[in-house]
């Protein structure tokens, strides 16, 4: 395996000397960066992309929850905290792993296996490019719910207003951000604009029907109707012709 990219949020000097220490029995981490807050934090993993997160919670100011929420695309994340109390919370954020400190060099080596694993389901997490890849995750926050998605499992997104709406499993969270922006960060291999109004992921196309006018209508996997215009729907039978 190549070397895991990591970086340490945590506002104890101790404590991050503690996971350098416990980093140095694990030669596949490659420490890329360090941060006493998330201000800094935030600055540090928009400019590196690392792999791995080491992410304290209680922080002065804002949380390691608050900087998640901060991020267009998330690195894999292991909580580390003194409290037991944010446990379940922080499997709300998808986090990978949750350690209590002083952390245990065997519960450390868990936690590490893990990412090991995680990083082989997807292939590879490569976040070096403005555009994601299909085994890209980004954060997703609507209200009090939040998740950490992979981008080949979302099927659809929509306008609504001056929001997106984000289909993926049976969920459809609304995120402020445009579709024009939206677009730019997508695989043009895997998602197609449809219209003004729809990108559409074509791995997630169970069905396709001429329409009227030259155009094509779409059903989705999860049942969703998306009507393609007629200047996309040449650009479509373009794309997947042979």
């Amino acid at each position: 395996m190549t070397s895991i990219k990591t970086v340490i949020i945590e506002d104890s000097r101790l404590a991050r000397n503690e996971l350098k220490e416990l980093m140095k029995n694990h030669e596949e981490l490659q420490l890329i960066g360090e941060a006493e807050n998330v201000d800094n934090g935030y600055e540090l993993i928009t400019s590196v992309q690392p792999d791995l997160m080491f992410l304290d919670i209680n922080m002065p100011e804002k949380d390691g929850f608050e900087l998640l929420e901060m991020l267009d695309n998330v690195p894999i994340v292991v909580f580390t905290t003194a409290f037991d109390e944010y446990a379940i919370k922080s499997f709300e954020y998808n986090a990978l792993d949750y350690l209590l400190k002083p952390i245990n060099p065997n519960r450390f080596a868990t936690a590490i296996d893990k990412v090991k694993n995680k990083l082989i389901d997807n292939g590879s997490v490569n976040l070096q490019h403005e555009k994601r890849d299909e085994n890209s995750q980004i954060f997703i926050k609507d209200g009090d719910k939040c998740w950490l998605v992979k981008i080949s499992d979302i099927s659809l997104f929509e306008i609504v207003g001056n929001y997106t709406r984000v289909y993926f499993e049976d969920n459809n969270p609304l995120i402020y951000k445009s579709l024009n922006q939206i677009e730019t960060k997508l695989p043009d291999e895997k998602f197609f604009r449809t219209n003004r109004q729809q990108i559409i992921n074509l791995q997630h196309i169970h069905d396709v029907v001429p329409w009227f006018n030259g155009k094509l209508k779409l059903t989705m996997k999860n049942n969703i109707e998306v009507e393609v215009s007629r200047r996309q729907s040449y650009s479509f039978k373009e794309k997947l012709s042979l």
